[in-house]
């Protein structure tokens, strides 16, 4: 480092703007006597010390409780160097290395840079390795492209690849925001949509994420471009409102694409308090989108073939539900239910594609249901009710057959199961039963409660207090505790499901439907008819 005096800027919570300098040490702490006191409970009384050695500075930690950081690692026992533009942490108070005016590391804060570059896709795979000067990324740099690899190869939810990728590209950049914004549609002026975001250290996220004005520019022009230090009185890159009510006082935006088509922009951004960025930052950044694209590209089509499959899917099931005149639109409503109640439980990403995929198809086995049994209007013989019950087990063995579809098996055959172990077709018990098939028991037994059915009286479904009122009586016998529970303490998000599917229904309904015994006495309606299952 060639500056002989340090400059410390804080850049999180109180100390946010507050600069301390000294030509030769600087001691960081809660005690009054040293140079940056810190009133802050994450920071020891003698914390940390920056030092002026062999003509470089550097930090050591002084054996604080909760450590000293530089660029989010902690920092061992003995002295760790110090570069332009790096953040030191002590506890949770965080600063930032000014760089001098007269360093190489960029330009004085008052100097205007504009800046394009070629963006094709070739030109910046070239840019991963090496500078403009053909020289050898520095370490971070690299560090930032390579887990920009990473991200690539092991991440397939969509959002988190997005959220990752501008995650590293706000730290590695030193970004106080940064947003990934996708075109939707075809044709020349396709639509933008804000796809993730992401702010600095201690940086507010605030109303304005990206300008959308010079979002099109680059996606027409298919160029990255650097704004350095912006002003309103630059005619030709003039400060936009967006750049201006977000405090942007300069602007990497970066093309996303691949060879096959241009995907959307990279957005970034520094404020007040932070040198402008660099044209060597936009190469870095330009890289970063050119290594990234192709992942980006893939998890989109990915998720599109998602989308068709699901599309898929549901079709075949509608087409099952078509040979039974009394349960339309059930499978729909189950998925809605069943997915509900999977996010009520905070069930993971893959657990919740499983459901998703598995629930519309739960009763796929009654394909192989007789007519004769499943279209009867009238109460079902024991062989009739038996015959019924297998369309559990026929579904499983036609998903048996498709290697893909084996995960989703347990929701098919289990879905009958229940919780004191008297269900169907294994007599499965308690957790015994898979977790997504007790899911898939409650939503399926509460749609066949509500929806309108031949077995119940008048052939009307019940109110959502009864079927609620159901749920909470058989949690422990029929149903997971658990899943009862969950599913009883969305019931607001339930009912506004039965609203929008089952506008005829009464979900407000205070009274329970009634059916007339032999003897005249009025019992309230069971969940399981004997007339056909869910």
């Amino acid at each position: 480092m060639k500056q002989a005096t340090i400059r410390l800027r804080g850049i999180s919570g109180e100390v946010k703007g507050r600069v301390w300098e000294s030509p030769t040490l600087l001691r960081a702490g809660r005690l009054a006597s040293l140079e940056i006191v810190l009133d802050d409970s994450s920071v020891s009384r003698r914390h940390a010390e920056v030092r002026f050695a062999d003509g470089g500075w550097f930090v050591r930690d002084l054996e604080s409780t909760n450590g000293t950081y530089v660029n989010g690692v902690r920092v061992g026992p003995g002295e760790q160097p110090l570069r332009p533009r790096d953040i030191v942490q002590f506890g949770k108070v965080a600063v930032m290395v000014e760089p001098d005016e007269a360093s190489s590391d960029g330009p004085p804060s008052n100097q205007h840079v504009v800046a394009s570059v070629n963006s094709s896709f070739e030109v910046g795979l070239d840019r991963i390795a090496f500078t403009r000067e053909q020289l050898p990324r520095a370490g971070d740099q690299l560090r930032a492209l390579l887990r920009a690899g990473h991200h690539a190869a092991h991440t397939q939810n969509e959002d988190q690849l997005l959220d990752n990728i501008l995650n590293d590209a706000v730290s590695v950049l030193d970004a106080q925001r940064g947003a990934i914004v996708l075109a939707e549609g075809e044709g020349p002026e396709p639509q933008f949509k804000l796809r993730a975001l992401a702010v600095g250290h201690g940086e507010p996220a605030g109303r304005f994420h990206y300008s959308k004005k010079l979002t099109h520019r680059v996606f027409a022009k298919g160029e990255s471009v650097l704004y350095g230090t912006l002003s309103q009185e630059n005619d030709e890159f003039k400060l936009t409102e967006s750049m201006h009510a977000g405090a942007m006082t300069s602007v990497l935006c970066v093309l996303l694409r691949t060879p096959r088509r241009r995907l959307g922009v990279l957005h970034l951004d520094r404020g007040l308090l932070q040198n402008p960025f660099t044209e060597e930052d936009l190469i870095l950044a330009d890289a970063l989108a050119a290594h990234v694209s192709a992942a980006i590209e893939t998890a989109q089509l990915f998720r599109k073939q998602q989308d068709f499959f699901h599309k898929t899917i549901t079709i075949l099931a509608q087409a099952v539900e078509l040979r039974d005149d009394y349960t339309g639109g059930h499978t729909r409503r189950v998925t809605r239910y069943a997915l509900l109640l999977a996010r009520q439980l905070e069930l993971p990403d893959d657990q919740l594609q499983l459901v998703k995929l598995g629930t519309p198809l739960h009763d796929i086995g009654k394909i192989g249901i007789d007519d004769a049994v499943l279209r009867k209007p009238g109460r079902l013989t024991a062989a009739e009710f038996a015959a019924m019950q297998e369309h559990t087990t026929k579904g499983a063995e036609i998903l048996s057959t498709i290697p893909e579809m084996r995960p989703i098996v347990p929701i098919v055959r289990n879905h009958h199961e229940r919780w004191d172990g008297t269900g169907y077709p294994d007599r499965l018990a308690g957790e015994e039963i898979p977790l997504l098939a007790r899911i898939v028991a409650v939503a399926d037994a509460f749609d066949a409660m509500t929806s309108d059915r031949p077995y119940h009286e008048g052939r009307k479904g019940k109110p959502a207090k009864a079927a609620f009122a159901e749920v909470e009586k058989q949690a422990g016998r029929q149903f997971d505790p658990r899943c009862a529970a969950a599913f009883l303490a969305a019931r607001e998000a339930v009912v506004q499901i039965m609203k929008e599917e089952l506008p005829a229904s009464d979900p407000g309904s205070e009274f329970l439907p009634t059916l007339r015994t032999s003897s005249g006495d009025t019992t309230s309606q069971t969940p399981f008819p004997t007339r056909t299952t869910p």
